[in-house]
């Protein structure tokens, strides 16, 4: 095809954000395509100084960033064209052993395709179906007792939650972890890095640390905190009305909540706050809080105070340790509900799980929160070796509810985590 073709191909592509939020994979996207449109083959030592910032001294026998980058932007196009863009007549691709984008009919470049990937994200669906058969089973046991749970139904938030004809999402924060595999000794083990979030993140990172490229590896695996199944314990019992009805509840992991489902239907997220992902800028938002150095502190905005958890790492002599819960309630962008259950960490985490599922205490925090309709509550827990002690409410407000889901002026800074 000609020049102008190669060009509007490639427009077309990046309007469609077919290589996602990686800077570097799109600069690199758009190098090559400004050098096919111009008809040249750039060498390994041009892509690297126009695209990594390399002076003249790079040396592709020591450095891969180049190479693995033209290797990721191939399959991110294979991706693209086996997903959004499979109705595409004609394809844009990286011919192999070469800087440069060539057109390809679809038939010709299918003919040629590698054999597609395993379906992604197994561990996470396994995850998310026994957290779901728990769900059911204490639905179950709950819906036969009848134990003493229809007043808490009837107090907010969870009379909204279940008074409802949208689906309920229970949304579990869960966290990226992949392999640091040395193929010269065998040996194995699992990283988790808090700037690497997701395989698109680990890609990424390789670019800037070609060195390890074969060695770390996307294992296609999520952790979930202890705390979370605890946590799920107290609140499924809550939710027993709504469980017994098919296809009302389901459970997936924070990697997997996206926009849409965030405006359509009602969500109880149950994780550490670090965990938060695409609920964490409208949490903060509205919030008198925001995240200090760590997710393991709180600053109060109003007050300048600061909570700290100690449950981040072990302290000499210390019998017992403080962590942070958080909870808030408050309307989606749909005028769905969301219901936020966090911690710190874990003991933070059960302690505002046993919380909000006693009646007498949330009535304490709804009264402390002025009865707003968006409000947020923090508790000071104590706990040993993961055994929540008992807690005391720290503060209760209402949330800024016009700022949740408005356009922030400046972003919302958080530390990696």
């Amino acid at each position: 095809m000609a020049a102008e073709d190669i060009a509007e191909l490639a427009g077309r592509l990046r309007a469609r954000q077919a290589l996602g939020r990686s800077e570097v994979l799109n600069r690199l996207f758009d190098f090559l395509a400004g050098a096919s449109t111009e008809g040249r083959k750039p060498k390994e030592l041009e892509v690297a100084a126009a695209v990594f910032g390399r002076d003249a001294g790079f040396d592709g026998a020591q450095d891969a960033s180049v190479r693995v980058a033209v290797h990721r932007l191939r399959r991110k196009l294979e991706e693209f064209y086996a997903g959004p863009g499979r109705e595409d007549e004609v394809r844009l691709v990286v011919p192999r052993g070469e800087y440069r984008l060539e057109t390809v009919a679809a038939a010709v470049a299918e003919a040629v395709a590698p054999p597609p990937a395993p379906t992604r994200r197994p561990w996470r669906i396994a995850a998310a179906v026994l957290v779901a058969l728990n769900l059911a089973a204490w639905a179950g046991w709950w819906a036969a007792h009848r134990d003493g749970y229809e007043g808490l139904r009837r107090t907010a938030p969870w009379a909204q939650l279940l008074d409802r004809d949208r689906p309920l999402l229970v949304v579990v924060g869960d966290y990226y972890i992949f392999g640091d595999l040395d193929e010269a000794t065998g040996a194995g083990r699992l990283v988790r890095e808090y700037g690497v979030n997701s395989a698109a993140d680990l890609d990424t990172w390789l670019m800037d640390h070609p060195d390890l490229v074969g060695r770390y590896r996307d294992l296609d695996l999520s952790y979930l905190p202890v705390g979370a199944a605890q946590a799920l314990r107290e609140l499924m019992p809550v939710l027993a009305p709504r469980t017994g009805r098919h296809d009302e509840v389901r459970v997936i992991t924070a990697s997997d909540l996206t926009p849409e489902m965030l405006k359509r239907d009602d969500v109880l997220y149950v994780g550490y706050l670090s965990g938060l992902k695409l609920l964490r800028d409208p949490v903060f938002a509205g919030s008198r809080f925001r995240v200090g150095e760590t997710y393991d502190e709180l600053v109060d905005l109003k007050t300048g105070r600061r909570y700290e958890s100690q449950e981040g790492g072990p302290v000499e002599g210390q019998s017992s340790q403080r962590d942070l819960g958080y909870f808030a309630a408050f309307r989606g962008p749909g005028g769905n509900r969301i219901v936020i259950v966090a911690g710190a960490r874990d003991t933070g985490l059960m302690q505002t799980a046993e919380a909000v599922t006693s009646k007498g205490t949330l009535k304490a925090l709804l009264k402390s929160a002025d009865g707003a309709d968006a409000f947020e509550g923090l508790y000071e827990v104590q706990g040993l070796k993961r055994a929540n002690l008992g807690g005391r409410l720290l503060v209760a407000s209402p949330l800024d509810a016009p700022r949740i889901w408005a356009p922030p002026k400046t972003p919302l800074p958080f530390p990696a985590g």
